[in-house]
Parts: C-alpha cells; structure tokens; sequence
C-alpha cells in the first residue's frame, strides 16, 4: 500500500513539477498549454490530419490500379493516348480547392498569433552562441539562462532541458515575448505554448502567449546556430501570482548580487 502512494505521489509531483517536455517515442505535439497551441492542434488533428491521409489512400489506389490494369500480360497492345483534358483540369483544379481549404483556416491561425493583445508583462529573450538572455523591462531585471551540465543535475531535472536560471512567468497573463539575438540566427520556441519565433541580430521579432496551466514548460532553440545548438534549451516556470511577486522580489536581489559579481571580476581581469 505505501509503496502504491508512494508511486502516485511521485506522478502528482512529477506531473505538477514539469507540466510538458519531451518524451521518448514520442509521435505528436506536446499537451496545448494555450489557447495558441488548441487552436494548432485542432487544425492539424481536424483538418490537415484527414486530409492527408486521404490524399495518401487515393495515390496508393491509383499506383496500385495502374499496376494491375495496365501490366504488360493484360495490355499486349500498349495505349496510344498521349494526353486526356477532363483529368488533366480535374488535377489541376481538385489540389486548388483543397489547398484554399487549408489555407483559410490556416491564415486565421497565423493572424491571430501576429495580433498581440495588450499584455500584462514583456519579456526580451536574447539569443547568444549557446545560451539565452532575457530582461523583464517593466522591472529593471535581466539574467543570463545557461543549461545545466548532466553531472550537475538534480533529481527530477530533465537533461539537455534544465536550465540555471528559468524565466518566470503568472498563469492566465498575456506575456509578450520580444526575440533578436546577438550573434547569429537562433530561434524561441516553446511548442505547448504554440510559440516560434526567429532570433535575428539587429532585428526584434514579436510574439505572445498566455498559460492556462502552472507548471514548467521546456523548449529549445530550432535554429541551427552553431557547434553547440542542441545545448541551448528554453524553459519557462508557470506560477501564481503570488508566487510570481515573491520571485520577483527575490530575482532582484539575487541578480543584482551576481551583476556586482560580474563587474567585479572584470575589473580583476583588466
């Protein structure tokens, strides 16, 4: 019996600790988060889904069709014909009815994740050759957010997702995320949330989510950006309110600190 709780503990803390990553064989999108990421969901799941698969059965009818009706013991006397112009509208016109099928709902996607409400709380995520550098400009609050090394981690921490620093954010505000990079291209992505956005030097990309559930929530950076990009992860804390305050508070003093650290040590350098 103990061993029983035990077990179904371990799944609630697990499950409230790290509310979506990565998991081995897995097939389809990581649990929606946000309203972004239903919206994703429901479009692949409820149309492009059918649609493919359709399309997949359809092509393997004809191949296999063509096999058999037009094999070389049934056909001594190949076909002459050199062209036929109903198939020919037909192909050309059935894939331009289905791709604007697709199409419309997809544009409403892609435009009501470029149309940014009015948010509660703006972050900036920098990206560098292979870490993330966010700043909370509506606090005077910025850190540096690296990966933790697998020898460094603790019980429950996953690998290669782990960071030292997690950015913090309340559940049920809208967050407006500001990305640009330092260096070369990297790219914010955070898949529960529905969010990817390019991290392009000298230009500052805009995009928004709004978490429904507390939890940590991991990404990556999904463009290839040099010899160590698979080792620079995203992650993102969802808390409530309150507990956002007291980590606000708490980050001040903590980064102030590490920042008077910083400049102390370049100091000694010179």
């Amino acid at each position: 019996m103990k061993k029983i709780l035990f077990i179904f503990s371990s799944i609630l803390i697990s499950q409230n600790a790290y509310a979506n990553q990565p998991v081995d064989w897995q097939l389809g999108f990581q649990k929606a988060a946000s309203e972004s990421m239903r919206d994703i969901v429901a479009f692949h799941d409820n149309l492009l889904l059918p649609i493919i698969i359709a399309i997949s059965v359809f092509v393997l009818f004809l191949m296999l069709y063509a096999c058999v009706r037009f094999r070389a013991s049934a056909n001594p006397n190949p076909s002459k014909r050199t062209h036929n112009v109903t198939v020919e509208v037909l192909w050309t016109l059935i894939p331009c009815l289905i791709l604007i099928v697709m199409a419309v709902p997809s544009f409403k996607i892609l435009y009501k994740q470029d149309t940014i409400p009015k948010a509660d709380l703006t972050i900036k995520a920098i990206g560098y050759q292979w870490y993330w550098g966010y700043e909370y400009p509506d606090e005077n609050l910025e850190f540096d957010s690296y990966m933790i090394e697998e020898k460094d981690l603790k019980a429950n921490q996953p690998r290669l997702l782990a960071v030292d620093n997690e950015v913090v954010v309340p559940v049920g505000k809208v967050v407006k995320v500001l990305i640009t990079a330092n260096d070369v291209l990297h790219a914010w992505a955070l898949p529960s949330f529905g969010v990817k956005r390019d991290a392009v030097p000298g230009r500052i990309n805009e995009t928004w989510f709004k978490a429904e559930k507390v939890g940590t929530y991991y990404g990556q950076c999904s463009e290839l950006c040099g010899i160590k990009h698979a080792f620079m992860p995203i992650a993102v804390k969802v808390v409530s309110e309150d507990e956002y305050q007291e980590w606000l508070s708490e980050a001040r003093v903590k980064f102030a600190k590490e920042e008077i650290e910083n400049q102390k040590l370049k100091l000694a350098s010179k």
